[in-house]
């Protein structure tokens, strides 16, 4: 699965902390860009994709987990009240590790966002845009909303109704591509079968608005028959 970034030492910068800068747009003004810039991104984003060395940055921790990786990161459930600003908060901690001087797109090829994190800013800018333009690092986003209840040893991706909505939302925000998760616990070909099915029908609704799916069939690290998951996976995957 997906590692996610859980402390950092260095503060919170400057920019950070203030308002959108003067040559950011009003709230509410729609930024259209020409669609040969907008083409000219997303190929300098796929070379860097597929061509660089460089890690994935997970920066996508979302839900119930939330509350404990902020204690982990020194935040008490007492410093914040309901979810919005649970989610400043961890847009704070993420700013921090986005905007640190060593995190750039020569050692990170790319980064997957929350969507609270999309809808956020990073130094007056949107957070895709910072980080291509400011970073080089290419911004991915999570799509799914976690997983069903296991069944055929198998979990399942949740129905996603809205999915085209965040996804026209995305390519607005300058998203390069998504991620979407399901999780395989026993060797069930019927099981492996769905989560490949699936995997493929969402990654299609995604090729269709011109981002570029990151299928995650995860199989669990503590499956007891992971190799034979493994191989059936793999013969899913091929057909």
């Amino acid at each position: 699965g997906s590692s996610h970034f859980g402390s950092s030492l260095c503060a919170l910068p400057t920019c950070a902390k203030t308002h959108a800068s003067p040559c950011s747009p009003a709230v509410g003004t729609a930024v259209e860009q020409p669609q040969t810039a907008m083409e000219g991104r997303m190929e300098a984003q796929l070379s860097q994709v597929e061509f660089q060395d460089g890690f994935l940055a997970a920066l996508d921790q979302s839900g119930g987990s939330t509350p404990e990786a902020l204690k982990l990161y020194g935040i008490d459930e007492s410093e914040y009240s309901g979810d919005e600003q649970m989610y400043d908060k961890v847009h704070e901690m993420r700013t921090r590790i986005i905007t640190n001087r060593v995190y750039h797109g020569a050692r990170i090829v790319g980064a997957i966002l929350f969507e609270a994190t999309m809808d956020r800013q990073i130094c007056g800018k949107p957070s895709a845009q910072y980080l291509w333009e400011d970073k080089k690092v290419v911004p991915f986003l999570k799509i799914d909303k976690g997983l069903q209840e296991e069944k055929d040893g198998v979990q399942l991706m949740k129905e996603m109704p809205a999915l085209d909505a965040l996804l026209d939302k995305a390519v607005a925000a300058g998203i390069f591509g998504t991620k979407e998760r399901s999780v395989i616990k026993r060797a069930s070909v019927a099981g492996i079968q769905a989560v490949v099915q699936q995997q493929f029908e969402v990654g299609r609704q995604v090729l269709a608005k011109g981002l570029v799916p990151m299928l995650e069939p995860e199989i669990d690290i503590k499956a007891p028959d992971k190799e034979e998951c493994e191989e059936l996976l793999l013969a899913a995957l091929l057909e």
